[in-house]
């Protein structure tokens, strides 16, 4: 679990010489007090205009916003505006989706800038995905789950998968902002509604700033679509970033080619089996959710936030998000919903695995080392298992990559193919976490059949006046 489960930000760091310091950086206009009140970091001309003598040193609304550029004021009345008028849901999407784009045209910590996909990277990305599912077919009975292939740049990445991390952010979201209504006594509600609707409004606007912020960030390092294991992009439609898999290739001595083959090997995979499993995307977002309502709130802490809210002092409530008001409960349930998650992400990050390096093992020589690359970056925790942990307080994390990718390996060996990929025709057919431990017993294990059930269970919904002609006739 991360440490700071919902992690609204970093809190301030302290000046060197201590309260001191932060006293005199406090009446000085800078820093994290005063000068952003909100601790966001994205109003725009914020920072370096509140020291002493500088340009904003006597300016009355230093104390608001950090002493701005005149020329950017306007622009932070809105933003402000914006925030405190929001009336939607729990996260502010708006926000999201401007703060990501601020933070991708940023660029990234080696100074890499995202920019336009040009007509040669198009054509480079489009026959590579060709390729690999022409490779694939001879690996997997599941056909081609990839309608079209696209390049597309970090801020194509953000505006696509938005929605996909709405539909995953948007539960946790709602939790909190329920409960920051719901700690005032029920007398003082209609009494406090203004400051129950500043408050939403502004917890809509932390989670929407640091979901902005992560997925900005991760648009610079991701390769594809399915990194995390969940399909964020648009179904059927297969999409890999160029200038990410050149940062991702850079060193380790693979001929650039072979790396984005290898890549497109895997995002075609992962398009496959979430375009011919139909209850597959809902099983694991639906995991998610599951855990998502095992999180807890501190009522006790939150009440003690609520009762000294100053509206004009509004970062005290993501300084107390941030110090684990939210934690996941532990009980049977919570950590079997979690177990389940961890399961699913490692059979499917298994298959992939075992599918992609079929394909791939006679065709590259490079097979081998990009495997391992991959399976480390996964199982290591990479950039998107840490975003998500900072969303959402879970890591998805294939903690079991190797051992699912064994049981895969091990099934085609037995049953072959179409015995292997059969499996996913129904969720009750997959192996679980404890096959996992024994893939031997599971592989020679007699095999279930639901067929016949699910033309039973077809065949009933089929009739559903079957029995009042029965009552009717009786």
């Amino acid at each position: 679990m991360s440490d700071t489960p919902f992690g609204f930000g970093l809190p301030p760091e302290e000046p060197d010489d201590g309260d001191e310091g932060k006293k005199k950086d406090q009446e000085s206009g800078g820093g994290q007090g005063p000068a952003n009140p909100f601790g966001f970091g994205g109003l725009p001309g914020a920072g370096g205009f509140g020291g002493p003598g500088g340009p904003g040193a006597d300016n009355p609304l230093a104390a608001m916003f950090g002493s701005l550029n005149p020329t950017d004021l306007g622009a932070a009345f809105q933003q402000l505006g914006q925030m405190l008028s929001y009336e939607g849901g729990p996260v502010n999407w708006d926000m999201a989706k401007q703060i990501a784009r601020q933070t991708v045209s940023q660029g990234t910590a080696d100074g890499t800038k995202d920019a336009s996909i040009g007509p040669a990277e198009r054509t480079a990305v489009e026959e590579a995905v060709r390729l690999a599912d022409l490779w694939l077919d001879d690996a997997t009975s599941l056909p081609s789950g990839a309608g079209s292939a696209v390049a597309w740049s970090r801020a194509e990445w953000v505006e696509a998968t938005l929605p996909a991390w709405k539909e995953l952010v948007d539960p946790v979201a709602e939790r909190v902002g329920t409960a920051m209504g719901d700690v005032l006594p029920e007398e003082m509600q209609a009494m406090a509604g203004p400051l129950i609707g500043m408050m939403r409004s502004m917890g809509g606007a932390m989670f929407g700033t640091q979901i902005g912020q992560a997925v900005g960030v991760l648009a610079g390092e991701v390769v594809g679509s399915t990194d995390i294991g969940l399909p964020l992009g648009p179904a059927g439609k297969a999409a890999l970033l160029p200038a990410n898999i050149d940062a991702f290739g850079k060193d380790l001595g693979v001929p650039k080619d072979e790396v984005r083959l290898y890549l497109a090997l895997r995002e075609a995979a992962h398009q496959r089996l979430f375009a011919h499993v139909p209850w597959l995307r809902s099983h694991l977002y639906g995991a998610v959710d599951g855990y998502a309502r095992g999180i807890k709130v501190d009522t006790a802490k939150l009440e003690d936030v609520v009762g000294q809210f100053d509206p004009q002092n509004p970062e005290q409530l993501q300084d107390a998000l941030q110090q684990g008001m939210f934690q996941p409960e532990d009980t049977p349930e919570q950590k079997a919903a979690l177990a389940r998650l961890e399961t699913a992400l490692a059979l499917v990050e298994g298959w992939v695995d075992a599918v992609v390096h079929a394909a791939a093992k006679p065709r590259l020589s490079s097979a081998d080392a990009l495997r391992e690359t991959l399976r480390r970056r996964r199982a290591s925790g990479g950039p998107a298992e840490q975003t998500f942990a900072t969303l959402i307080g879970l890591e998805l994390r294939p903690r079991r990559l190797r051992d699912a990718s064994r049981l895969w390996a091990s099934l085609t060996d037995a049953r072959g193919v179409d015995g292997r990929d059969g499996l996913w025709a129904h969720p009750d057919m997959l192996p679980t976490a404890s096959d996992l431990d024994d893939p031997d017993g599971f592989v020679h294990r007699e095999q279930l059949d639901f067929s016949e059930l699910d033309k039973m269970l077809g065949e009933a919904a089929d009739k559903p006046d079957l029995k009042k002609k029965d009552d009717d006739s009786e």
